[in-house]
């Protein structure tokens, strides 16, 4: 096999022997719709260390191989991933010309099809290592150089690249469409870009539709753009969007005292994107999934907003100042997640950001630190297998928390000032995390060595839990913070923290104090508690200050649940509902008590994220971006034998929710979203029908596009629904989306033969696009008997191999979670996925890594599941 995966030591020992100077780019892209030529012109340097170097190259085959004017022979030099040079001077020009693959799974240069009006659309997408599926490069971070593209495309195309684009040139081949029509051909030159890491270089070709705007930056004054297909031009929301990325200009223009970097500032909205955004130099590309074509919640919008300032806060931190190799994945990903929410929370409308924060990626990194799979947020990515599978909660949301927490150990100035230092010693250069430490010591004046050593270089999470004496008049006589971790990862951190004092005011509760204190160790006494009378609620991590899972006392815990919606402060929930929620994921609290719980507060709840993170919690239903794979649901933390009856009691609270719900508002879409899915009872799905075809009145609801599939897939789960419903919306949504979400309304049928067509369109044949086969992959795990899924425990264990073989990362990964037949979450299950993993003991770590965390998910489950009293 080629040898794509590329190691550490290689890349060092790449480094070492190179630097590169430039790249000169041609691409071709008029030449048919399965590939292209690409030329690739090299000048570096090497040093005598630089036997056995090669570039990289991933593409069906490679025409020549000029190095300093002699020729190679490509039969004997490339082996499908690497180009060997047999022997390189001291100065080199070397040229490559090959021919690369257009994607249908969001890496390389991605091709994609507009159902709604023929026309193709173009993106590429390189992080971690998939520009060497465009052209040939030295493809690691630490090889910065300057790259000057030249595109040939038909003529009234976009062509949009890390550079302004050029004026085109007229060109002399002709290019033939779709439809079969020939159209006119043009040449764009672009000038050569700053010295810039290959994975942020771009390319975005095809006839977007642009709205254009400009921002005045310490720089000058800067081109904004937003583009996206002219299918969705009408629901392109440009103010809100250019509101929002101005706000991050100033902000981080004023914060890190560095001018925005490059000539320009363009955000493209692509279809079949894998992820939230790519931070590409000057050229961001972002989920087209964020143009809302309908009503969408405003935890979305607000996931939005922050997505856009996140990719911004990377123009500095990862685009200018760029890590030396992966190990610091965490830092640029991390950095940026700070940064957002910082920005959001005090430049944008959506100051409750942290509340987000505390009840999103928090939860979402608690979560990951407790499956076997966890790391140190400073992770050792070995090669880029490591790499790719360390996108996940430590590397953005428990790097971003710890970071919060340095921000308050060496103070928001300081820290700052740090800041500053580092992108002025470093921009356009390659550093490590160590370069920063060393700028925030000099600032703050404070050794960091323990700090990092304590929240970087270890695993797991700690769990902290009150323990509270009082004497009979309720007076605190000792108050005690336990610290515990999990067995396999001792290390007991020092946390600052507070704790919250809450009364009970005219059913709210109330903060009257907060007590500030260090934890350290496995037991601390905080004296500045005794002698006060308790609270009635006692929350420690008030306000959310430090990473750790909080325990509540069994007296603030009842109090709590006799009071869902009594606590009037959003980031106080956040931090309470993240207590009840770990409590029920670790036993300590009964799944069914959680639930009768959460369906209280979900009634009252006003904060969009909170109410989404609930509804998520108990439905299973998941956000694109900070969840994936099995993710599961609450009721599978009940017993079986109380199963029927919770999933009953759920959907019946929904329903009287959203009818109480003000008709139109953020909570009523929510409610029916989450009602949907739990309803399976002849008089729930009743309703759902009368929804969908106007016979139940529902003051507000929009009947829009979006939720008439979101009904026809509640049906369709229920068995209710004719394929023809399904025949008529998608006639009605000839779009890429509604492609999409009818594959996913038929994989969701709860019959055999829909579960094996949709078993193999997406495990036995490749001939799906990305977006497609998520859809399918999320309809068929979605059952409410689940016995229709039993046979597939053998068939996914059973498919693992070949599929991670046969598929690329982003694919293959995919489906390796959202497959999983959780919904059987059971010890059976549990033994098979175990089994698995002991007799592949050599199966790519990738795969081991991403069994484990399924097989870790039901554990989990099962161990709710013997706790549900």
């Amino acid at each position: 096999m080629p040898a794509t995966n590329l190691t550490r030591e290689e890349a060092q020992q790449r480094a070492t022997a190179v630097s590169v100077e430039s790249y000169d780019v041609a691409l071709d892209l008029t030449t048919g719709a399965s590939t292209f030529p690409t030329r690739s012109q090299v000048r570096f340097t090497a040093s005598p260390s630089a036997d056995g170097l090669f570039i990289d190259f991933i593409g069906p085959s490679v025409e020549a191989i000029t190095l300093n004017g002699e020729s190679i022979d490509p039969a004997t030099h490339f082996d499908g991933a690497r180009i060997s040079l047999p022997s390189v001077a001291a100065d080199n020009t070397l040229v490559i010309e090959a021919t690369g693959a257009y994607m249908n799974t969001g890496e390389g240069l991605h091709r994609f099809v507009d159902p709604a009006d023929d026309e193709v659309y173009l993106y590429t997408q390189f992080e971690v290592a998939d520009c060497r599926r465009v052209f040939a490069v030295f493809d690691q971070p630490d090889l910065k150089a300057t790259f000057a593209f030249t595109v040939t495309a038909p003529a009234r195309w976009q062509i949009i690249s890390n550079q302004p684009t050029p004026a085109p040139q007229p060109a002399d081949a002709t290019y033939v469409n779709v439809k079969g029509e020939s159209e006119p051909t043009a040449t764009w030159r672009f000038e050569p870009t700053p010295r810039l890491a290959s994975y942020v270089t771009a390319l975005v070709a095809g006839p977007y539709a642009v709205v254009r705007d400009q921002v005045e930056a310490a720089g000058g004054t800067i081109p904004l753009g937003l583009f996206c297909r002219e299918s969705q031009r009408e629901h392109l929301d440009a103010e809100s969007l250019f509101d929002t990325t101005k706000r991050g200009f100033e902000f981080f223009e004023r914060t890190f005292d560095e001018p925005y970097p490059f000539a320009k500032y363009d955000q493209i909205f692509t279809p079949e994107f894998n992820a939230g955004a790519m931070e590409n130099a000057g050229c961001v590309t972002i989920t087209d999934t964020y143009i809302f074509r309908t009503q969408v919640a405003e935890a979305i919008v607000e996931r939005r907003a922050l997505t856009v300032l996140h990719e911004l806060a990377h123009m500095w931190f990862g685009d200018l100042v760029t890590m030396r190799w992966w190990d610091d994945l965490w830092l640029n990903e991390s950095f940026a997640e700070w940064a957002s929410s910082v920005c959001q929370a005090e430049a944008t409308q959506w100051d409750t950001a942290w509340t987000t924060f505390a009840a999103s990626e928090k939860t979402w990194a608690y979560r990951q630190d407790q499956q076997s799979s966890t790391h140190p947020v400073y992770a050792n990515m070995r090669h880029l297998e490591d790499v790719e599978a360390n996108f996940d909660g430590i590397t953005y949301a428990k790097g971003a928390s710890v970071l919060k927490q340095l921000v308050s150990y060496v103070g928001r100035d300081p820290f700052v000032a740090g800041l500053r230092s580092y992108f002025n010693k470093f921009k356009w250069g390659n550093t490590t995390f160590d370069d920063l430490l060393g700028e925030l010591e000099q600032t703050s004046g404070r050794d960091l060595g323990s700090w990092n050593e304590q929240w970087l270089r270890t695993c797991g999470v700690n769990t902290l839990r009150p323990v509270v004496d009082t004497d009979a008049d309720g007076v605190i006589t000792r108050f005690v913070i336990e610290q515990t971790a999990a067995a396999e990862y001792p290390v007991l951190r020092t946390h600052r923290l507070a704790i919250g004092c809450y009364e009970l005011q005219d059913g709210h509760l109330v903060r009257t104090d907060s007590v500030e204190t260090d934890v350290d160790g496995s037991v601390t006494e905080v004296s500045a508690m005794t002698g006060r009378r308790r609270p009635d609620l006692l929350l420690i991590n008030d306000q959310d200050l430090t990473y750790g899972k909080v325990r509540l006392d069994d007296s603030s815990l009842a109090v709590v649940l006799q009071h869902p919606t009594g606590i009037p402060d959003s980031l106080t929930r956040a931090v309470v509902q993240g207590a009840l929620w770990d409590m029920a994921r670790d036993g300590e609290l009964g799944a069914r008590r959680y639930i009768a719980y959460a369906m209280e507060a979900v009634a009252a709840e006003t904060d969009s994220s909170l109410r989404q993170c609930l509804l998520m919690q108990v439905t299973g239903a998941t956000t694109v971006f900070l969840t994936s794979g099995a993710a599961g649901n609450l009721t599978s933390f009940v017993r079986p034998e109380h199963r029927s009856e919770t999933a009953d009691h759920v959907a019946t609270s929904l329903r009287s929710s959203l009818i109480a719900a003000a008709p139109g508002s953020d909570a009523q879409l929510q409610l029916v979203q989450s009602f949907a899915r739990m309803a399976r009872r002849d008089t729930d799905v009743a309703y759902i029908r009368g929804l969908l075809e106007g016979t139940t009145a529902l003051a507000g609801l929009t009947l829009d596009t979006d939720m008439r599939w979101t009904l026809l897939a509640s049906l369709a789960a229920a068995g209710v629904l004719d394929d023809t419903e399904v025949e008529n919306q998608l006639a009605a949504d000839r779009t890429a989306t509604g492609i999409a979400r009818a594959a996913g309304v038929r994989a969701t049928y709860p019959t055999a033969a829909a579960k094996q067509q949709a078993w193999h369109d997406m495990i036995e044949s490749d001939a799906l696009p990305n977006e497609t086969v998520r859809a399918v992959a999320l309809g068929f795990g979605r059952v409410h008997d689940t016995t229709v899924l039993e046979p597939y425990v053998e068939l996914f264990h059973a498919a693992l191999l070949p599929l991670w073989e046969q598929r690329t990362f982003a694919i293959a990964s995919s489906l390796v979670q959202l497959a999983y037949p959780i919904a059987l979450a059971s010890p059976a299950l549990l033994e098979a996925s175990q089994r698995w993993l002991d007799e592949n003991p050599e199966a790519p770590a990738g795969l081991r890594r991403l069994v484990a965390e399924n097989r870790d998910i039901v554990q989990v489950a099962v161990t709710a599941q013997e706790h549900d009293a």
